[in-house]
């Protein structure tokens, strides 16, 4: 410590020692537990075995297990490079990108989009956006809590937690049938407290692949009709189930037609094959403009005091991509593709796999098709058959005994 002498600086003797300017702030903080998703990828690549394989990670790669760009983003590139771009058009270029993902959920001439009752705003991504909402939520419904699947993408948990929004659980899948659980799911909805947020994916439900037909989502529309409750769609992989994006926006489309006031966060991360530019939009179905002009407003708010403003590329070369005919009809058809496949492994299999022969996915035996070449299938077939043979041949006696 130095104090000032009549005209000098003059170092004092009572200066604390380094060990006790060094308080130990952060002490009493412990480890977080790992992310069920970035904890696969962190987990492979510290490992050093040269036969290792991620089935994490839901990205494009080639045969060779290198990232693959599309098409329709290396064109939309070149005709953003062909421009001269301004950092004052950033908001006319989030604009635009709520426009036309809006038209992407609700359909191209969609009355609402045209009445203008529609509040959007663009977000970090699905995850970006579906945080948007649960604050919002938290704000101005504080007691009410969300029902999400069982099982739902892991991340939904700790958004709605972290926003301090009480959770709910409502049953989905059949472990058993390894199909929609409907009955079940029906039961949950009628018996929620009337006006209930609910989570729903609209088109290859994460981790199982398991949707609603067109009949059953009729019938759970009207039975939120019934109880007044609030639908949100986490859309992330539209495109995909069917191969056709309309198709793939059916449950929205029919709740839209039904009457309902819905929200919907959209990521282009998987569908685009644009997971480091985090590009997403949140869109939230108001009762008339006067509502949507005071909803966007609020979600400004809090985006302006999350992150201010997201990245300038990445949104525009969703908008780029969207808004050109050439270029949108080239991911339209580059866009039919899978990327999971719900394998039914159990934890402890998982387990197994990784222990045994390093290769890595979620627990809950999601495994990412884009992460299996032509060099290493053989190997993975025959690990998994390793690792389930015992279940077959139990399954076998079992069977004889009956």
């Amino acid at each position: 410590m130095w104090r000032f002498m009549g005209g000098r600086f003059s170092r004092s003797t009572r200066c604390m020692s380094s060990s006790s300017r060094a308080f130990g702030w952060w002490e009493h903080v412990s480890p977080a537990p790992k992310d069920p998703i970035t904890g696969v990828t962190e987990a492979f690549l510290a490992d050093t075995n040269p036969n290792k394989i991620n089935l994490g990670v839901g990205a494009y790669r080639d045969d060779q297990g290198k990232p693959v760009v599309l098409q329709c983003v290396r064109n939309a590139e070149a005709k953003i490079a062909a421009c001269e771009f301004q950092e004052s058009n950033a908001t006319a270029v989030g604009s635009k990108l709520v426009e036309e993902s809006v038209k992407l959920a609700y359909g191209t001439h969609a009355h609402v989009v045209k009445e203008g009752r529609v509040a959007g705003l663009q977000a970090l991504s699905g995850t970006g956006a579906c945080r948007l909402f649960a604050e919002l939520q938290r704000r101005f419904y504080p007691r009410s809590p969300i029902y999400l699947p069982y099982p739902t993408w892991s991340n939904h948990h700790n958004i709605w937690r972290d926003a301090q929004v009480p959770e709910r659980g409502f049953r989905y899948y059949n472990p058993i049938t390894k199909g929609l659980d409907f009955a079940a799911l029906m039961d949950d909805v009628k018996n929620a407290p009337d006006g209930s947020f609910f989570l729903f994916h609209p088109c290859a439900h994460n981790p199982t692949g398991v949707d609603p037909t067109e009949e059953q989502w009729r019938e759970i529309s009207y039975q939120f009709k019934v109880k007044n409750h609030f639908p949100f769609f986490d859309m992330a992989y539209q495109g995909f189930a069917s191969g056709d994006l309309d198709m793939d926006a059916q449950a929205i489309r029919i709740f839209l037609e039904d009457g309902h006031l819905i929200g919907c966060a959209q990521s282009f991360s998987k569908n685009m094959g644009l997971y480091g530019h985090r590009v997403g939009c949140l869109s939230v179905l108001c009762a008339d403009v006067k509502q949507a002009v005071a909803v966007k407003s609020q979600l400004q708010k809090i985006a302006r005091a999350m992150y201010s403003n997201p990245l300038v590329h990445g949104i525009l070369l969703v908008s780029t991509i969207l808004n050109d005919p050439q270029t949108k009809a080239l991911w339209i058809k580059e866009v039919k593709v899978g990327m999971f496949c719900f394998s039914g492994l159990t934890p402890d299999q998982v387990d197994r796999l990784v222990r045994e022969f390093h290769i890595y996915m979620t627990r809950d035996g999601r495994i990412s098709i884009a992460g299996v070449t032509t060099s290493n299938v053989s190997y993975l077939a025959s690990a998994i058959h390793e690792v389930t043979k015992y279940d077959q041949e139990a399954s076998n006696i079992y069977n004889i005994s009956l």
